[in-house]
């Protein structure tokens, strides 16, 4: 992060390097570096974070409450801040800066979540929350006010926590604290009884439970701001203030929330994405992974399936480049599983086999067009006819490839443990290649050419004639953090790993995706854990890549407004 070299600000400097350990055991977050601080001058940054749990970006949308929509005439906003697993994966991306796809904190006990898309014996890694960050490098106090004991405690750390009941609890409590800590920097106030109205009716403007209860919230958060401006030092003070939400809905069931980032110098700007927002693979270490799917996704020896994929690559590779697997690495001519490679010439290869289930070696079948460096849609079916013929065939935008199908029958089981994969898989004399993904797909049955050739850019997924036959769809799009959704009415998120960049191509999308229209030159989704790198960015604290945060600090987009 910079900052204009005439706003000079110090940092002291510390190098942190995350605690991995064993999957069957827990830690504390690992200490802070104290060292000697400046007391604090006139003009201090100071950070007020107010979370409404439960509150849908919608809905605050239909209802507008007052002091809200009042803030939003100077603050960057969006009305659908990324979802997150549950309550307590919400709380922990907004207090470490990371996504889930690393935390994988999701239980109301604050461990670590288990079930599909979860590797349960990886390493572990440890993130220090937010206030280790600002009191490492600042002397000021902190602040946490929630009513929910278990959030209390995994921010243990903070100087003052007082244990309150409900709602109006926090917002006594909070407003005493502005009242009468002058040495506060950071305070998180938490909200609850809004995600337990929606409990009763529904999470929708619609519901009168919800609703009056979106609105007492917001007449919370006016009584907050008045104490905040009722400080006697507020004028040599200047405050960011952070309105947002551990997701919309129910922890069970959560959906898009809200942000709101105000400051009186700000104008107003809707934070969403502008146009196409795909990942770069690139390199041997970017992926995205599904490794525990329940054997959803198993080719197994006698199972029929179709997966599609728009593919992008940036150019023709020198050697065989693989980039969508669901194999072991292609080895001395030895495979188990499927796996699809772009070939010197440009030709799309799909190699096949059972080597580890007693197959005989592998079958390769090639494509007779040539992708390009254009957007195409790839799509591969395997149809299990009887015990002597399964069939594999290729399309590319609708065509068949191959004439006559290839019978990998004798490949036998095409089972195996390996992850679901986008991205690199090593292998004999294979070179990563460049390329975007969208909008992959995988039916449990093997689609017929009609109907593979009449829906190539369908851009609505549910209008598939075999839509039920639909068990995983990652529009691939999300433009920030590590998860690629699954859309399908079953199936999985992906996780992404290794070097890998979000990439913002406007326009240029392929005919399967409805991507957001080009709105602006920035193109910024919105996530809760943003909200850490948004206090350390406001607090003058650099964020070194040790941190591992996902959360942007976007603000420095938006300087000219408000470094004088």
């Amino acid at each position: 992060m910079k900052i204009l070299n005439k706003y000079k600000y110090y940092t002291a400097f510390a190098l942190f390097i995350p605690l991995c350990f064993s999957a069957c055991k827990k830690y504390a977050n690992p200490p802070a570096i104290y060292e000697d601080l400046k007391p604090l001058s006139a003009g201090q940054r100071k950070i007020l974070v107010i979370s409404i749990d439960g509150l849908t970006g919608s809905e605050l949308q239909t209802v507008a409450p007052t002091n809200i929509t009042t803030l939003q005439k100077n603050a960057k906003y969006s009305y659908s801040t990324l979802k997150t697993a549950s309550d307590a994966a919400g709380w922990v991306s907004m207090l470490t800066g990371t996504s889930f796809v690393k935390h994988q904190i999701s239980t109301d006990n604050f461990e670590r979540a288990s079930g599909s898309g979860v590797d349960e014996h990886a390493t572990i890694v440890s993130y220090r929350n937010v206030f280790d960050y600002i009191t490492q490098y600042k002397s000021v106090k902190t602040a946490f006010v929630t009513p929910w004991a278990n959030l209390r405690n995994y921010m243990k750390n903070a100087d003052f926590a007082p244990v309150v009941a409900n709602d109006i609890a926090v917002k006594d409590s909070t407003v005493s604290i502005l009242n009468s800590q002058t040495g506060l920097g950071t305070i998180f106030v938490n909200f609850r009884e809004v995600e337990s109205a929606g409990a009763n009716g529904g999470y929708v403007a619609a519901n009168a439970n919800y609703k009056n209860a979106i609105v007492k919230a917001d007449e919370y958060v006016g009584n907050i701001l008045t104490a905040l401006k009722a400080r006697k030092n507020y004028a040599n003070e200047d405050w960011l203030v952070i309105v947002t939400s551990n997701h919309g809905g129910s922890s069970a069931n959560p959906t898009n929330g809200f942000t709101l980032v105000y400051n009186p110098s700000f104008k107003a700007f809707e934070l969403k994405k502008s146009g196409f927002n795909p990942v770069l693979f690139n390199n041997g270490t970017g992926r995205a992974t599904l490794s525990n799917d329940n054997n959803l996704y198993d080719a197994g020896e006698t199972n029929s399936f179709t997966v599609q994929m728009d593919v992008k690559f940036n150019a023709v590779p020198s050697g065989y480049s693989s980039f969508f697997s669901k194999s072991t690495n292609l080895s001395s001519q030895i495979i188990t599983g499927w796996q699809w490679a772009y070939y010197p010439g440009g030709k799309w290869v799909v190699t096949v086999g059972g080597s580890l289930n007693g197959g005989s070696g592998k079958s390769e079948t090639s494509s007779t067009d040539a992708p390009g460096t254009d957007w195409h849609t790839l799509t591969m079916t395997v149809e299990y006819i009887n015990s002597t013929t399964r069939n594999l065939i290729m399309y590319i935008d609708g065509k068949r490839q191959n004439a006559t199908a290839t019978n990998i029958i004798a490949r036998k089981s095409l089972s195996t443990t390996e992850a679901f994969r986008v991205g690199h898989r090593p292998g004999d004399n294979d070179t990563p290649t460049s390329f975007y993904g969208a909008n992959l797909a995988y039916f449990n049955t093997a689609l017929n050419e009609a109907t593979i050739k009449s829906n190539v850019g369908l851009k609505d997924i549910t209008k598939h004639p075999n839509y039920n036959n639909l068990v995983g769809f990652w529009p691939m799009d999300e433009g920030t953090e590590g998860t690629f959704f699954n859309k399908a009415p079953v199936g999985y998120n992906m996780s992404l790993s290794g070097v890998y960049s979000w990439a913002n191509l406007g326009n240029a999308y392929p005919p399967g995706t409805t991507a957001e229209p080009v709105t602006s030159s920035l193109s910024i989704p919105s996530t809760v854990s943003d909200v850490s790198a948004l206090a350390l960015y406001w607090m003058k604290i650099n964020i070194l890549p040790d941190f591992g945060f996902d959360g942007k600090p976007y603000l420095k987009n938006f300087e000219l407004e408000f470094l004088k």
